[in-house]
């Protein structure tokens, strides 16, 4: 009896929507559809402008990202092989993902550190301490422009075993005498 009675309320609840579906459709068929469709459009376009600023916005911050990275490589390094460029590109990153630095390349770049001796904020790359632009349009800067965007796409990958120190090997810094050189590639001795 109980089943009978589920079987009923079941079939009607069946047979109610049904109807209901039904009538929906019927009158949906006889409507006007432009206000929906203007309503949808809108709705979508409204919906598609946070994902395409979203988009854009991380498109221009690694552009930005690879344009201090190239520039890095370009001052650092434009006279040296391609696996002398990787290489500071590779310190560059390395940086980035130490903790004793800044979290994005472009800070680490321009990362000025206070320096006892000189008494001044002193960056960290040479290049950095110049105020005279440098010519983008040689061969040199779309040269360090593609390394860097290499690098960039696989920066995840452990480069240089950390390495995160670097200088010429016809200059001797102080620093350099309490590190273990891990690689010398062209003109420059990496450290850890």
């Amino acid at each position: 009896m109980f089943k009978d009675v589920i079987r009923k309320m079941l079939s009607h609840v069946i047979s109610l929507s049904t109807s209901i579906w039904h009538n929906f459709y019927f009158h949906w068929q006889l409507k006007d559809k432009t206000g929906y469709l203007l309503l949808g459009a809108f709705i979508f376009v409204v919906a598609l402008i946070p994902v395409l600023t979203y988009q854009l916005v991380q498109y221009k911050n690694i552009q930005h990202d690879i344009k201090c990275l190239a520039l890095n490589i370009f001052h650092e390094a434009r006279s040296e092989s391609n696996a002398g460029q990787r290489a500071v590109a590779s310190v560059t990153l390395n940086r980035v993902a130490s903790k004793r630095y800044p979290n994005n390349i472009c800070d680490v770049v321009y990362e000025k550190r206070w320096d006892r001796i000189r008494k001044r904020y002193v960056g960290q790359f040479s290049w950095t301490e110049f105020d005279r632009p440098p010519k983008l349009k040689s061969k040199a800067w779309y040269r360090a422009w593609k390394i860097a965007e290499a690098a960039y796409k696989e920066k995840d990958k452990q480069l240089l075993n950390g390495a995160i120190f670097y200088h010429a090997k016809y200059i001797k810094p102080s620093w350099a005498r309490k590190k273990k050189p891990i690689a010398q590639i062209g003109s420059h001795i990496f450290y850890k």
